[in-house]
């Protein structure tokens, strides 16, 4: 403060009242003790009273102003002794030299008889002990008028030290923000082992508010062999002082029957004279923790299993020798029995093994291991030796895993020494080879999720190491095969594109007959009406080309589907395409994209890609390229031109990633994307062959099929050097009419808004059958955005070749589809949806998510699905 204030009751400090209160109250204290004067008299009270923590001293004023008593607490606070200070002026000695003029009037209004309270600045004089000279401060001052015994005006003041009331007040702050609001949970006892407070994250976790666990115990929350070891604690931490850190206890949540890991941190609290005054108990739960190491635990065991199944299996070509590998590995350390039965049909050496739809073809059990017990394996029926030829019947769970490739739990019979048995599908290539089965006997664990996908996996390898009996074959017959199914069917049909594609393989040479190359094209239908167009091509020829473009193609369908940005689908094809030279092919991508750069040059696979996204609402297409040629626009009444997209680097590259562009087509305009082998060959350079192209497109409103007959006729096709794909498309977008757009606010009414505005804009298009379905669907979709998403709620409705119904918000969160339980009484809104459409999803968008789903029309053709009977199916 930089002077004595006005007028002597006011504070301009929030706290001094609270600090003039607290110094009368301690002075109250001081004049009703019962102890003798001196230091006696100031250790009346108990040790961990006020007096520890802050600074009170009391000195007197005769009626000639000058100080006339001088206490000891005086002495501690000015650090002038009682020697020195009787005499003093208070006002020459202690008041800045600026202040004193002020304060030799209040003096003098004191000694009239006034009392006076305030803050008052003041400096230690020159008489000061060694150390305490010059020293500045900042006082609460009370002064009360007193009368000598001769009748004269005298005063008793009563002097606290501000700072360190200040410094006390920031210290319980900052220990209350602390103790209220640490996310643990936080508990002092008192030396009776009782609680005196918690903070409301125990009360929260164990029940009540803060003041009613006030004087449990122990035993109030914990089982009675943990409290009493808690306790013994306890009274160690108190005795000794010794604090603990990370004590381990177990106990159980009110109302709750899972057991809880707690780690509880705990140390001697002491008082201001250093006195115990209680424990500080600070607890964490390790619940997740805890778990989260034994599933670590138990993946560290299935690594190593594997690794030694990895090592084991596959030494031998013989059927019967790897089948036993398999059982050497997984028992004892994986079960207690197993078996393994293979097709015999695989046997005896036939192409593909027989019986694969049903499951109930013959099999022959060739390999059977136990650590408890040589007899034939229980639980499935009659017991089959080594060697027996024998097929499951068709509703048993064996047959059900074979016919569906997915592992099967078997149900342990009465009385039998089995208890838990999962049959596992041998699964190659795609190619169920035979049947695995893993028990364990009562004693053990039963089988979970993560041992299921253990024996999967271990299942694969050695079905993989029994499938290489299989892998000969005529490699042109192979590769014409697969490039014949990896074509698209028939004509390609798109929502807002005229579509029409062409595709010549290349012709056979000398030393490479009939060898097919890698060029695919692709057109896939996204939710929306929306359109991914795809032409890519492997560089090489031959089967393990034609093997990398199936698989390419095969991502691109399935990266497609999940709706990513083009960009971000080709940096995943690249990932892939990396790893398609590694032994486990796209399975070990990533572990193949990490092979050294001098890796074999004939395990590296490079394709080129052009992916395009097209929307018919808006009639915008997103292009991303990887370094493949460009694509060609044909705009009505303009010449052809290439577009510029950024070619960016081939697939199987990586390290670089991809550009997308994004072009609004003006409607019935013509589109092109195309292989190098159509612009380029031995004789024609590939600039002369581009002009050609170019040049070729002259009249983009003929039949798309004309005008592919055109381009191949009037180019040069027929060099034979490479595979030539071409599509074209022209653009038809969604009319306007056939489009209903809303935005909704998040309030509750828009529900039903969005109801009203799906029921009016499906009458005006004559859809009536299919309203109350929409309706429904719509309400169901706006209430998850509303209770799950964020933001304005925008509702699309399209119309095209299907009924598309859109409902947009700013959420990140994918809705994800469970099913629900008899007893709840939500959770169905999504398996509704998926009831009565004929296909719904979710994607990404810039600013949020989609949540979509499609309705066939009511054109006679597809059957309409009952609501009611779909509601009904729920229960």
């Amino acid at each position: 403060m930089s002077e004595i204030p006005a007028k002597a009751t006011e504070s301009k400090d929030p706290s001094d009242g609270a600090r003039a209160e607290a110094a009368a109250a301690a002075m109250a204290h001081v004049r009703h003790g019962d102890g003798p004067s001196g230091d006696a008299m100031w250790q009346s009270s108990p040790p961990g009273s006020i007096y520890d923590y802050i600074k009170v001293a009391s000195f007197s004023i005769g009626p000639d102003g000058l100080v006339e008593q001088w206490s000891l607490r005086a002495e501690q606070l000015f650090g002038i002794s009682a020697e020195h200070a009787v005499g003093m002026d208070p006002i020459d000695a202690f008041i800045d030299p600026d202040l004193r003029a002020q304060g030799q009037r209040k003096m003098a209004e004191i000694l009239d008889g006034r009392e006076w309270t305030g803050v008052v600045p003041f400096r230690v004089p020159p008489s000061a002990a060694d150390g305490e000279s010059g020293r500045e401060g900042l006082a609460e001052v009370y002064v009360m008028p007193t009368r000598t015994e001769e009748g004269e005006q005298a005063a008793v003041c009563i002097v606290v030290d501000v700072r360190t009331l200040r410094s006390i007040e920031t210290d319980l702050a900052a220990s209350q923000a602390i103790f209220g609001q640490s996310p643990f949970g936080f508990v002092l006892i008192d030396p009776d082992l009782r609680v005196r407070r918690v903070n409301y994250r125990f009360a929260s976790l164990f029940g009540g508010s803060p003041d009613d666990h006030r004087g449990r115990g122990v035993h109030d929350y914990l089982p009675r062999p943990e409290a009493e070891r808690v306790t013994a604690t306890l009274r160690r931490v108190l005795e000794t002082g010794d604090s603990i850190t990370d004590m381990h206890v177990t106990g159980f949540l009110p109302g709750s029957d899972e057991r809880r890991h707690w780690s509880i941190n705990l140390y001697r609290v002491r008082s201001g004279s250093g006195r115990p005054i209680g424990i500080a108990w600070l607890g964490t739960d390790i619940t997740a923790r805890r778990a989260a190491a034994r599933e670590a635990a138990a993946a560290r065991r299935n690594l190593a299993l594997l690794n030694e199944a990895g090592a084991r299996i596959g030494n031998s070509l013989d059927l019967e020798t790897t089948a036993r590998e398999l059982l050497d590995v997984v028992v004892p350390g994986f079960c207690d029995l197993a078996t393994v039965d293979l097709y015999q049909g695989l046997l005896a050496g036939d192409e593909t093994p027989p019986g694969l739809a049903d499951g109930s073809a013959e099999l022959r059990r060739v390999a059977f291991a136990s650590a408890v017990s040589d007899a034939p394996f229980a639980g499935s029926g009659a017991p089959v030796s080594v060697g027996a030829v024998h097929h499951y019947p068709f509703n048993s769970p064996c047959a059900d895993a074979l016919r569906t490739a997915r592992p099967q739990y078997i149900p342990a019979e009465e009385g039998g020494l089995v208890q838990s048995t999962l049959a596992v599908p041998m699964v190659a290539h795609d190619t169920v080879v035979g049947l695995a089965q893993f028990s364990r006997t009562k004693g053990s664990e039963p089988f979970g999720d993560r041992d299921r996908d253990l024996a999967v996996e271990l299942a694969a390898r050695a079905a993989v190491c029994i499938d290489n009996a299989r892998l000969y074959r005529r490699e042109h017959e192979r590769a014409l095969m697969l490039q014949r199914s990896l074509l698209p069917p028939g004509d390609p049909v798109a929502s807002g594109l005229d579509i029409a594609c062409r595709y010549l393989p290349g012709n056979s040479s000398a030393d490479r007959p009939s060898e097919v190359g890698g060029d695919w094209f692709d057109v896939i239908e996204l939710p929306g009406h929306r359109t991914a167009l795809v032409v890519g091509d492997v560089m090489g020829r031959g089967l393990r080309a034609a093997v990398a473009m199936g698989e390419l193609r095969s991502a691109v369908r399935t990266l497609a589907l999940l709706d990513l940005e083009p960009a971000e689908v080709l940096s995943a094809l690249d990932e892939i395409a990396r790893g398609l030279g590694a032994p486990g092919g796209v399975q070990q991508a990533t572990r193949a994209a990490r092979r050294p750069r001098e890796a074999d040059l004939s395990e590296v696979y490079l394709a080129t890609c052009v992916y395009a996204v097209y929307d018919s609402v808006t009639r915008r297409c997103t292009f991303a390229n990887a370094g493949h040629l460009p694509p060609v626009l044909v705009e009505p009444g303009e010449d052809a031109l290439m577009l510029d997209v950024p070619p960016g680097m081939p697939l199987g590259v990586g390290g670089e990633p991809f550009e997308e562009v994004e072009v609004e087509l003006p409607e019935g305009a013509l589109l092109a994307l195309y292989t190098d082998g159509l612009v380029e060959s031995r004789d024609h350079p590939l600039d002369e062959g581009l002009q050609a192209f170019v040049g070729a497109l002259t009249d983009p409103s003929a039949p798309l099929e004309d005008v592919c007959d055109h381009v191949l006729n009037t180019l040069d096709t027929h060099h034979g050097e490479d595979d030539i794909a071409l599509l074209m498309a022209r653009v038809q977008g969604l009319p306007a009419g056939s489009v209903g757009d809303w935005t909704l606010p998040r309030e509750p009414r828009s529900v039903g808004r969005a109801r009203e505005y799906a029921r009016g804009q499906l009458l005006s298009w004559d859809l009536e059958p299919l309203v109350d379905t929409t309706e429904l669907l719509v309400s169901e979709l706006v209430t998850n955005a509303l209770r799950y998403g964020e933001g304005d709620i925008r509702l699309r409705l399209l119309l095209d070749r299907t009924l598309v119904c859109e409902v947009w918000d700013s959420g990140l969160v994918q809705p994800r589809r469970r099913r629900a339980r008899d007893t709840d009484e939500g959770g169905r809104g999504l398996q509704l949806v998926g009831l009565l459409s004929a296909a719904w999803g979710s994607r990404r968008t810039p600013r949020g998510k989609t949540v979509w789903f499609e309705l066939p029309l009511p054109d006679g053709e597809n059957g309409m699905v009952d609501p009611a009977e779909a509601l009904l199916s729920l229960f």
